[in-house]
């Protein structure tokens, strides 16, 4: 849904960041500001800040930032005008009717292929309880399944037929064009739009709010394939959802469970286990290790303690499940999540495991699940001849070039101990290889690379953002410096594109006698450039104690941006007169004096 930008900003400026952050957030108040432990990583020192006088937030550990809306949408996994809404109900604000007719549009087939999708929903459930769907029945009563889960979960069935959901939405009034949009329908010139379900046991996909967003339906028979998905639509995208998060997401359970298809996370819930989930007919992602990140965080509203729960992968233990469960632990620490990993053998899944041997032997494996690392090294033992002392040696610096990389000193310890302990070597030997590969990897990030002269249009290295970035932020702390800056400085001076961006939208305010940093988000729609944007308003300026220093650090910034401006290769001007412009600009500037009240 559009919103008009003076609407938005009403809504962001009636809920105060520090009063909703700390409604999710434990904040203590440090100086101006407010700090606490992330919700978008795994940290045990608080690194989340939140600014009131900026009201932004931004994090010193995994960068991410930005204002309130910002922080409703990746807190919630919320689209833009869903947090608005969200925020507008807090306020107690009544939203307009948008008066964009594209978004409005937008919005309105959002709305509808929600509706088309409930709709076959609830024809496929009532499918599945007639004499046609005895066969689809039939499967689920084999699978041993209930008829409370079958209902909990809105399974249902789809007749062989080819065009029976079809008719059944034309009936309900939904056009072609419409349907054709919902990623239930096949469309061929020789038999025109078809039914993209059928003969098949069907399973509804929710989000997170519990709306039907698309579906997975399984062959009964011989058939391929056998699992089929709903593509992606505008209203389901596969690396922001979850089978079973709409259920996960609520759980008492102190660990979230990762699975890899949708019978094993029925099979999990009927036996008690309703804290798993499965990616949606796809490999698991980065998209869904940070999904989990997020719902992964349990707040205990007793203490106010903040607080991860354990994560658990629970995929097939043949060699394909094994290589997705590598996969997915490398995706998973990225995300800043340490997870372990659940032993079924001599079954293959979950549900085969929990059939054969139930819920409270399932729950011991759970328990005794293996800490994701030594998981890893335990695979990366069959790449070596472990009998041999030279296979073993290479093996051991192989799983130190592992442990460089884990950053927390207490776990790496821990770690050294228990590879130590189980390989039969001494700890002095593993610190010792571990500090080699250290040194190695150090060696390599120190290697010099040599910087562009000139901007290529993509943006400019970092070494060179950091003194436009730094004057951003100090604006943004004290914007009655402008009055100083803006006698040298235009938005025109800074090098990089997005620093650019900034920087207008910035002055623009600065002029009106206003300043308001996180309003700038409102017009940076690349969730990326977000994140740099916060980064910059969050620069240290540096020690600024006395008014002398105050102005040399402001002169120097002027200078370096001055100078950096000549580097820019995308001016439509920039020929020999603008560089000499620019050059006897950098001079009078060298030779004022900044005076600062």
């Amino acid at each position: 849904m559009y919103y008009p930008d003076e609407v938005i900003e009403e809504v962001r400026l009636r809920n105060d960041i520090v009063d909703v952050i700390s409604s999710y957030v434990r904040l203590s108040k440090k100086g101006s500001n407010y700090f606490g432990l992330c919700p978008f990583h795994s940290e045990k020192t608080g690194s989340f800040s939140v600014t009131p006088s900026k009201q932004m937030f931004y994090c010193f550990g995994c960068h991410e930032g930005g204002n309130v809306i910002s922080f409703i949408q990746k807190y919630e996994n919320m689209t833009f005008g869903e947090a608005v809404r969200l925020l507008a109900d807090r306020a107690g604000m009544s939203l307009p009717e948008s008066d964009d007719r594209a978004a409005r549009e937008k919005e309105n087939r959002r709305a509808r292929l929600l509706e088309i999708n409930k709709e076959a929903a609830k024809y496929y459930y009532s499918l599945l309880r007639r004499p046609e769907g005895r066969h689809g029945m039939d499967y689920f009563l084999q699978r041993k399944l209930t008829e409370e889960t079958m209902q909990r979960f809105g399974l249902g069935f789809a007749r062989p037929s080819r065009n029976e959901l079809l008719n059944y939405l034309k009936s309900k009034g939904y056009p072609d064009e419409i349907l054709s949009q919902s990623g239930l329908f096949n469309f061929s010139e020789k038999e025109g739009m078809t039914d993209k379900f059928w003969n098949r046991v069907m399973f509804p996909i929710m989000d997170a709010a519990n709306r039907v967003i698309a579906f997975g339906g399984r062959v009964t028979g011989t058939g391929e394939p056998k699992y089929l998905n709903s593509p992606e639509t505008l209203i389901f995208e596969k690396s922001r959802n979850l089978y079973g998060l709409n259920f996960a997401k609520s759980s008492k359970a102190k660990n979230i469970i990762i699975c890899e298809g949708y019978m094993d996370v029925i099979a999990m819930h009927q036996a008690g286990f309703d804290q798993a989930v499965a990616a949606l007919g796809t490999a698991f992602t980065s998209g869904h290790a940070n999904l989990i990140a997020r719902y992964a965080r349990e707040r205990v509203r007793q203490d106010e303690i903040a607080r991860y729960k354990d994560v658990l992968i629970c995929f097939d233990s043949d060699g394909p499940g094994v290589d997705a469960a590598l996969r997915a632990l490398s995706m998973l620490r990225e995300a800043g999540l340490a997870a372990k990993v659940i032993n079924m053998q001599p079954h293959k899944d979950p549900d085969e495991f929990i059939k054969a041997l139930g819920a409270e032997e399932f729950q011991k494996r759970i328990d005794d699940a293996e800490n994701g690392f030594m998981f890893t090294i335990r695979m990366l033992e069959a790449e070596y001849d472990m009998k041999d002392p030279t296979g073993k040696s290479r093996f051991i610096t192989d799983v130190c070039s592992r442990l460089v990389r884990i950053e927390d000193p207490v776990e790496r310890e821990n770690l050294t101990g228990l590879i130590a302990y189980r390989y039969d070597v001494s700890v002095n030997s593993i610190n010792e290889v571990t500090k080699k590969q250290a040194l190695a990897v150090e060696n390599v990030r120190t290697v010099p690379v040599p910087i562009p002269t000139r901007n290529t249009g993509k943006g400019i290295n970092d070494a060179a953002k950091t003194p436009q970035s730094k004057l951003l932020s100090w604006l943004a702390e004290e914007p009655d410096i402008y009055a100083v800056v803006k006698r040298y400085i235009s938005a025109d001076d800074f090098a990089d594109p997005l620093c650019r961006k900034v920087a207008q939208i910035l002055f623009a305010q600065l002029e009106e006698g206003r300043c308001d940093p996180a309003g700038i988000f409102s017009q940076i729609d690349d969730e990326e450039e977000a994140k740099f944007v916060a980064e910059a308003l969050h620069q240290s300026v540096g020690n600024l104690e006395t008014v002398q220093i105050r102005e040399t650090a402001l002169k120097d910034l002027m200078l370096n941006i001055k100078r950096l401006s000549l580097t820019r290769s995308d001016r439509s001007d920039n020929d020999f007169d603008t560089i000499i412009k620019i050059r006897k600009e950098i001079e009078q500037l060298e030779r004022d004096r900044i005076v600062l009240q």
